[in-house]
C-alpha cells in the first residue's frame, strides 16, 4: 500500500512539474508576443520626426559642358534614390539652359528624374519649354546634354506667334537648333493651325 501511495505521489509530482513546465512555456510565448507588438507601435504624436528621410528641400544643380553651355535646374524637392544615389525624383521642377551660341532656354514641369552623374533630366507632367517667342506644351521631356537634344512627347502643343500646332513627339537639336515634329502613327497628321 505504501508502494502504491509513493508511485501515486511521484506521478502526481510529474504530471504537476509537466503541467508547470507547460505553463511556463505558454507564459514565455505570450511575453515575446508582447515585446512584439511593443517594438511595432509607432508613437501617435503629431510631433513625431523621422531622421532616416532622404529627402532633400530647395534643389539646386548646375553644371556646364565642354562648349560651354551652363544647365541649372531648381525644384522645390528631391527624394534620393536608395538604389542609386546619382538619382533624384524631384518636385516642382524648373530647369534653366544659358548657350553659348544662341537664347536661352526655359523648363517648367510639376515632377522630375535628374541623374547627377550624367546630368540627364526627365521632366514629367505639365512640362512647358519657353525659347524665344516659342512656348512647347506637353507631358513628357527627355533631356539630355550629352546627346545635346531634348525630346518632348505627350499632348504636344507648340506655340509661336503665327501658329499653333499639335504633335505626339518634338525632337530638338540644341546645338543646331535643328527640329523634328512628327506623329507615333504613320497614318495622323501634325495638325498645324494658324493663330489668326
Amino acid at each position: 500500500m505504501k508502494k502504491k501511495f509513493i508511485i501515486f505521489i511521484i506521478i502526481f509530482f510529474l504530471i504537476f512539474l509537466v503541467f508547470l513546465y507547460f505553463k511556463s512555456l505558454k507564459n514565455k510565448n505570450t511575453e515575446i508576443k508582447t515585446e512584439i507588438k511593443t517594438e511595432i507601435i509607432k508613437p501617435d504624436n503629431s510631433d513625431y520626426t523621422s531622421y532616416s528621410s532622404n529627402i532633400i528641400k530647395d534643389v539646386y544643380y548646375s553644371s556646364k559642358d565642354v562648349k560651354g553651355n551652363e544647365y541649372i535646374i531648381t525644384a522645390s524637392q528631391g527624394e534620393i534614390d536608395y538604389k542609386n544615389s546619382n538619382i533624384i525624383y524631384l518636385t516642382n521642377v524648373n530647369g534653366f539652359i544659358k548657350l553659348t551660341n544662341s537664347n536661352n532656354i526655359k523648363i517648367k514641369s510639376n515632377y522630375g528624374k535628374y541623374n547627377s552623374e550624367n546630368f540627364d533630366t526627365i521632366f514629367s507632367k505639365n512640362v512647358i519649354i519657353d525659347y524665344l517667342d516659342n512656348k512647347i506644351l506637353g507631358e513628357y521631356l527627355d533631356f539630355s546634354i550629352k546627346r545635346s537634344s531634348m525630346i518632348m512627347s505627350r499632348e504636344i502643343v507648340y506655340t509661336n506667334s503665327n501658329n499653333i500646332l499639335n504633335a505626339d513627339v518634338i525632337e530638338i537639336d540644341i546645338d543646331t537648333k535643328d527640329t523634328k515634329i512628327y506623329m507615333f502613327q504613320a497614318k495622323e497628321k501634325v495638325n498645324i493651325r494658324n493663330k489668326q
